[in-house]
């Protein structure tokens, strides 16, 4: 059985540097998001990736747009990291005409294939064989473009899922499976979902590689990713990366973890991925004060004009509501 490459993909500082701002452009979309949940202007249903964003950030840079992916309703960041502008995303989640489906359903399914993004669906492991059929045809076009596809532990009990794997095994398609192990599935812990620890080992069953990895270290997620986008291309067949994480808040905003105790949160906390990667960049000698800074106020420039950009626009126009469909 052919397994991930092993080798170290080299990244240059800047390279490093854009990385770092990625996750906290996520991370600081997200926490506004919170707020304006709180505040009740926004109309989208949000399921919050604060604590995941090394997964989004890893998995996604250095992605071709020709390259499709399959996000979950927690991989926000995954649209932006593609090239979605951060206003357009903001008047999504408003439910504004500027938005991605133009108000007419909320951001958890939209897509935008001319940057290889494939519209989630509320059933989660549902894109899992979408996702084998879009790789299906870039084998067929002869192309070396490759699918990411994400899915969580819960998700990985399902049909769909088992299914996309061994149809992806069979036929040796340019796929990645990215299980975002957060262990919980709603409210139930992953002890009373599965009898294995990893769900990595699952790759074992249907003849191509697996791996398990921190999913909070954005360098060892896009060495892993990286590793298995080559044996992608080279038309070695598909790969299981499974990142262990933790999300932060409730399965959405209106969850209250109740079922989960302020010391579990507190470890998981202290493993978060942006100080984890700040630090390290500092002792790599790439980050100082001032560049920090800069990207800090990049940030919020860019965020609060995204903000404005999505109040400032208009409500969906009943005479358009109609538009776009098919059938």
């Amino acid at each position: 059985m052919p397994s991930i490459k092993r080798h170290k993909f080299k990244l240059s500082s800047e390279q490093l540097l854009e990385m770092l701002y990625w996750l906290k452009l996520i991370r600081s979309f997200d926490e506004r998001l919170s707020i304006l949940v709180r505040q009740g202007l926004v109309r989208s249903g949000v399921y919050s990736g604060i604590g995941q964003e090394a997964i989004v950030v890893g998995t996604c840079y250095g992605l071709r747009t020709e390259d499709y992916i399959c996000p979950l309703h927690r991989d926000l960041g995954t649209f932006l990291i593609k090239g979605v502008p951060a206003g357009v995303m903001m008047a999504q989640m408003y439910g504004k005409a500027t938005g991605l489906s133009k108000g007419r359903d909320s951001a958890l399914h939209s897509g935008v294939p001319e940057l290889g993004i494939f519209g989630n669906t509320s059933m989660l492991g549902a894109n899992a064989p979408v996702g084998a059929g879009l790789a299906l045809t870039f084998k067929l076009e002869q192309s070396d473009n490759i699918v990411l596809v994400y899915f969580g532990e819960g998700a990985s009990n399902t049909g769909d899922v088992h299914e996309a794997m061994n149809f992806a095994a069979v036929h040796k398609l340019p796929l990645v499976f990215i299980c975002e192990n957060n262990i919980y599935s709603y409210s139930t812990p992953i002890e009373k979902s599965m009898a294995i620890e990893d769900v990595a080992d699952r790759a074992d069953a249907y003849g191509f590689d697996g791996v398990a990895i921190n999913g909070n270290d954005v360098l060892a997620v896009y060495q892993a990713t990286q590793g298995a986008i080559a044996r992608a291309r080279a038309g070695e067949g598909p790969t299981l990366v499974e990142c262990k994480t933790y999300r932060w808040h409730g399965h959405s905003e209106h969850d209250k973890p109740f079922y989960r105790t302020a010391d579990e949160e507190a470890v998981w906390k202290s493993r978060d991925p942006l100080p984890t990667f700040t630090s390290y960049l500092r002792g790599q000698g790439v980050l100082t004060d001032d560049i920090l800074q800069g990207i800090d106020q990049r940030i919020r420039t860019e965020i609060d004009a995204a903000v404005a950009f999505a109040e400032s626009s208009p409500e969906p126009s009943p005479e358009d509501a109609a538009t776009d469909l098919y059938a």
